[in-house]
């Protein structure tokens, strides 16, 4: 039984030792130079740190990203990645709560993690990468790990105003790469074209697959998703094969006309997850590219990010609405009622999920984690632990799931989950807002933020942009000398939604 990814990697790499596993524009790594880093790495972290110590990371989107973090992970530790071109506000939010004793960046980011608020030490990628391999104090961290031993904190929006820090297992990683691996029929022939930010959730079907199967990688430069027809020349000279993106990374070729001027010759498979596939776009590449594998995914960080699937047989049209699918292999969902009842086949509930893919719980909040994850009320027999997502689903007669949006105030914005409130959190932290309601405008994917007071649109938009990731910060702003309200003295929101336009 294989206890953590070590156990992969160890093997891959002595199977492809000079195959590429990871390249971007301007350099590439071969499984053998990516193992002989991350045990660099791995033993220059163990002289410093215990087993089981967090190891904050702050790289760029480059093949030796990848590296630190399973250097983290040869020295017996777990990491948290961080998005340098975050806001230092939320980077100091990161690190406020991961609470790590060091902070592991490359040299193009060592300006941006001193000016944060961490009183840790600062260890550069360019100054340790040569360290001499320690292979039985290796040998020994690797030995203290156990399947459910920590394998990453990946931060998702708070509702409080502070991110949440998914704790994910090496067992909950692994079977969700194999569930995947076999859903797409990935093996030592494929490469991987990365969209994802190697800090998200869906980056881990980039760096995993090649570790378990001996595929590879390639690490698209973020600025040629905005030219979509240089996106695919690109996919075509890196001959990429296979293809894991959010909705929007499949959208925008075929909103901007690339197949007017050429296609990914050499794809044959392509999964897309983040929000709902708009199909007639989804119909332009399939119109492109008949023979091409086309599977809808669905699921949460908290489930190790999908925990559905979907295989597109059908020819869509432009107002298709596909269904997310059936469990992945070692996922169960179940759909329960407002009063934890068991809902009814063919009736609207809340998706469910259970099964050893579950996450750990946010890291250093026991309150959050002891709410999202809870006894099965179906199941008095045994523990068996269940995530709520707070998405709402049917189940058809063949048993296929199919979504039906949200039950609360979390949204889907642009691949991202968001927590609404903690949009209202932050503007609350403005000088001249007194009052505010964050809303979302689905069908025009806006961020709308009501607010009374005397503050600027400027000032709010200045203030996010400052403290907040991009995707979080509200695209219309409206200002009232009143928030409309209901009876019980909650805020009328579906009085603002009129505002929606």
């Amino acid at each position: 039984m294989e206890t953590s990814v070590l156990n992969r990697l160890d093997r891959t790499a002595a199977a492809y030792a000079g195959k590429v596993m990871f390249k971007d524009d301007s350099a590439q790594i071969t499984f053998g130079e990516f193992d002989r880093l991350t045990k660099a790495i791995g033993t220059f972290l163990a002289g410093k740190l215990p087993a089981g110590a967090p190891v904050a990371v702050m790289s760029g989107r480059h093949v030796l990203t990848p590296a630190c973090f399973l250097g983290a992970v040869r020295a017996g530790c777990f990491y948290a990645p961080m998005d340098g071109d975050m806001p230092k506000a939320r980077l100091n939010q990161i690190l406020g709560v991961i609470k790590a004793d060091y902070l592991l960046v490359d040299r193009a980011h060592l300006e941006t993690a001193q000016s944060l608020d961490f009183n840790g030490e600062i260890l550069v990628l360019e100054d340790i990468r040569d360290t001499q391999p320690d292979e039985a104090l290796l040998s020994q961290r690797a030995a203290a790990l156990q399947c459910t031993s920590p394998l990453y904190v990946i931060f998702t929006s708070g509702s409080t105003g502070v991110p949440k820090g998914v704790i994910t297992s090496h067992q909950s990683l692994m079977c969700y790469i194999d569930a995947v691996a076999k859903v797409l029929s990935i093996d030592d022939t494929d490469t991987l074209g990365n969209q994802s930010p190697l800090d998200y959730i869906a980056a881990v079907r980039d760096i995993y697959l090649p570790v378990s199967f001996g595929a590879s990688t390639y690490i698209i430069p973020k600025n040629e998703f905005a030219v979509p027809t240089t996106l695919f020349e690109t996919l075509n000279r890196e001959k990429i094969t296979a293809l894991c993106w959010s909705v929007a990374g499949v959208e925008l070729p075929a909103k901007l006309g690339a197949f007017d001027v050429g296609k990914p010759a050499y794809l044959k498979k392509l999964c897309f997850s983040g929000s709902v596939m708009p199909c007639r776009y989804l119909k332009i590449w399939q119109e492109n590219l008949p023979d091409v594998l086309y599977v809808n995914q669905y699921g949460p960080t908290e489930a190790t990010a999908s925990c559905t699937y979907y295989v597109v047989n059908e020819k869509v049209d432009d107002d298709t609405v596909l269904p997310i699918g059936t469990p992945y292999d070692n996922y169960r969902v179940l759909l329960l009622n407002e009063d934890n009842t068991a809902t009814p086949a063919g009736e609207t509930g809340e998706i469910c999920v259970s099964g050893p893919i579950l996450a750990l719980g946010y890291y250093g909040n026991k309150e959050q984690t002891d709410k999202s994850f809870i006894q099965n009320p179906l199941n008095d027999n045994y523990r068996e632990l269940i995530y709520k997502t707070g998405d709402l689903g049917h189940l058809d007669e063949n048993g296929v799931l199919h979504f039906h949006g949200r039950k609360d105030r979390q949204i889907k914005h642009l691949g991202h989950r968001i927590e609404l409130g903690e949009i209202e959190e932050t503007a609350k932290k403005i000088a001249g807002v007194a009052d505010c309601c964050a809303l979302y405008y689905k069908d025009k994917a806006t961020l709308y933020l009501f607010y009374t007071g005397e503050a600027t649109s400027k000032e709010i938009v200045l203030y996010f942009r400052q403290n907040m990731p991009a995707f979080m910060v509200p695209r219309k702003l409206v200002n009232l000398e009143t928030l409309p309200a209901l009876p019980n003295g909650k805020t009328d929101m579906q009085t603002l939604k009129g505002y929606f336009k």
